[in-house]
């Protein structure tokens, strides 16, 4: 065996826990100090506790509170994205269309969509504003998050703007037949009374 290569051995080492506890054993260390003996440790006392080693639970907190403030900054955000009160020059439209809603009036998001469940006419009566501008704010709402509303139903028959006085029409028929349209009258030869 070489020569004053071995640490030295206390055979009278003294062990001191955190809760109190202290006995003496051989150690090459002449002070131990732990943080959990038999005395404490919750497998040998029953007891449910946590043993906070160096701040690992406060760290463990930490993060947990941290990753909570992220989740609700993440929320906000997402609400704030999808807010109604948007104003409408952060759609990036383009200078012609977007100029042509704030002369309009519209002036967020909300007045636009309010428009859009009038129906498009609304917003293509808005002179400067086209069909590809009103493909881009749709497109543009759409990657944002919005819901757009549902444009209303149309008839499949064209609705009869005006009234329209019904003709008498002779022909082939020995009875007058009602037409309340001219070019259907085209048909008889006899013509309109």
């Amino acid at each position: 065996m070489k020569k004053d290569i071995h640490p030295t051995y206390y055979p009278d080492a003294q062990v001191i826990c955190a809760c109190g506890n202290t006995w003496t054993t051989g150690s090459t260390r002449k002070v131990i100090r732990t943080d959990v003996c038999s005395k404490c440790h919750p497998f040998f006392t029953g007891e449910q506790r946590i043993v906070d080693t160096e701040g690992q639970v406060e760290r463990f907190y930490k993060k947990l509170e941290a990753r909570q403030q992220y989740l609700a900054e993440v929320e906000a955000r997402q609400t704030a994205r999808k807010s109604l009160e948007r104003p409408i020059t952060e759609l990036e439209l383009g200078t012609r269309p977007t100029d042509a809603l704030l002369a309009a009036g519209i002036t967020t998001v909300g007045h636009a969509l309010e428009r859009l469940a009038e129906g498009e006419a609304a917003l293509l009566a808005i002179s400067g504003f086209g069909r590809k501008a009103l493909a881009d704010l749709k497109k543009r709402l759409r990657q944002l998050g919005y819901e757009l509303p549902e444009a209303p139903k149309r008839s499949r028959f064209r609705p009869q703007t005006s009234f329209r006085l019904p003709y008498r029409v002779t022909g082939i028929f020995e009875t007058p037949v009602t037409c309340f349209y001219p070019r259907l009258a085209l048909f008889f030869p006899s013509g309109l009374q």
